[in-house]
């Protein structure tokens, strides 16, 4: 069955990385096709919008879509285009595995953690930020529903169901925010009796990113907030070598975008270094979404296998190899 993706090739480094999971794609010859749209800085010079509506009627329409990392201008327009397109499409939920490669610069081994992180409230929801006129207060309302916490916890323990995983750790900070994270860990406890089969055990967020750093191991799947989701996962990928492994997805219930999480590195844009292997990570989540396990498994085996090889590895994985050249090493072994 064919498929139809929106791709936004993105901002800096975007169009390099996109160009060679595309290459990869390709290289296995799966029949999807695509549909390339704008977003971010390059939508706004040809545009004038940072997300046009033929961009948004097209993950409308596809309701699947790859994205290039994209750059926000600073001091006009929305506070990140990434948080408008969640909310925009109701992304809820942000997944974001954190898996061990071979010949990284990382300093755990065996890593296999997955954090799912609510995607469109808390304290990214932007609501009641005020300034006081002498620049001396400022505050913002962090807003939680019991629907969002059920929706996020719910797909985390269906996912865990879904995949193997036998351990969901719910992250909070309900000793102090006793209100919003108090609310969430009440529902999550709701939630797991729902699955029995899964353990589920809690966590205060500060012990969370202390056990992360000592005992990894320890970890299975990881469900929580959006401020706490955001930080968490980041440190996961310290853990396994830093955001250039680093894949994401936002999934909706009627739409879905697929990324690398890290930025558009415009300080590395066009000297073609950039490592691709995020997206086309987040382009192998896609693919299991697309209800093509056995297609993502293959391109996931192919980039482990061009990581033992270290064949034309990009200089942050510490080869001598490009963006395109690393691609290419990939695409042969798909």
């Amino acid at each position: 069955m064919s498929h139809t993706i929106a791709v936004i090739r993105g901002d800096g480094i975007g169009p390099e990385i996109t160009d060679a999971t595309l290459a990869v794609l390709e290289a296995m010859d799966l029949g999807l096709r695509y549909e390339f749209v704008e977003a971010g800085m390059g939508a706004l010079e040809s545009q004038g919008s940072l997300l046009p509506e033929p961009t948004m009627e097209a993950i409308r329409r596809h309701r699947v879509a790859l994205k290039g990392p994209l750059t926000t201008p600073v001091g006009e327009g929305f506070s990140s285009i990434n948080v408008e397109l969640r909310k925009r499409f109701d992304l809820y939920a942000n997944v974001r595995p954190a898996i061990s490669f071979p010949n990284t610069k990382a300093r755990y081994d065996g890593i296999d953690i997955i954090t799912v992180r609510e995607n469109t409230e808390g304290a990214y929801g932007s609501e009641g930020q005020t300034l006081s006129p002498d620049g001396e207060q400022a505050q913002s309302l962090i807003r939680t529903s019991r629907r969002g916490c059920e929706r996020i916890v719910r797909y985390a323990f269906d996912m865990a169901r879904k995949i193997g995983r036998r351990k969901v750790t719910a992250v909070h900070k309900a000793n102090i925010m006793k209100t919003t994270s108090g609310l969430f860990l009440k529902v999550a406890r709701e939630v797991a009796q729902e699955y029995p089969d899964i353990a589920m055990n809690e966590m205060i967020v500060d012990n969370c990113c202390m056990q992360l750093v000592m005992r990894p191991e320890q970890f299975d799947v990881i469900v929580t907030t959006n401020l706490f989701g955001d930080i968490i996962s980041d440190l996961c990928a310290g853990l396994v070598g830093g955001l250039g492994l680093a894949p994401g997805a936002n999934i909706g219930t009627d739409a879905a975008i697929f990324e690398a999480v890290h930025g558009s590195a415009p300080d590395i844009a066009g000297k073609g270094i950039a490592n691709p292997c995020a997206l086309l990570l987040g382009a192998a989540q896609m693919l299991g979404h697309l209800g093509r396990e056995d297609q993502a498994r293959r391109l996931r085996a192919a980039i482990v296998a061009t990581l033992e090889a270290k064949d034309n590895l990009t200089p942050d994985l510490g080869g001598g190899g490009s963006t395109e050249s690393f691609g290419r090493a990939i695409a042969a072994r798909v």
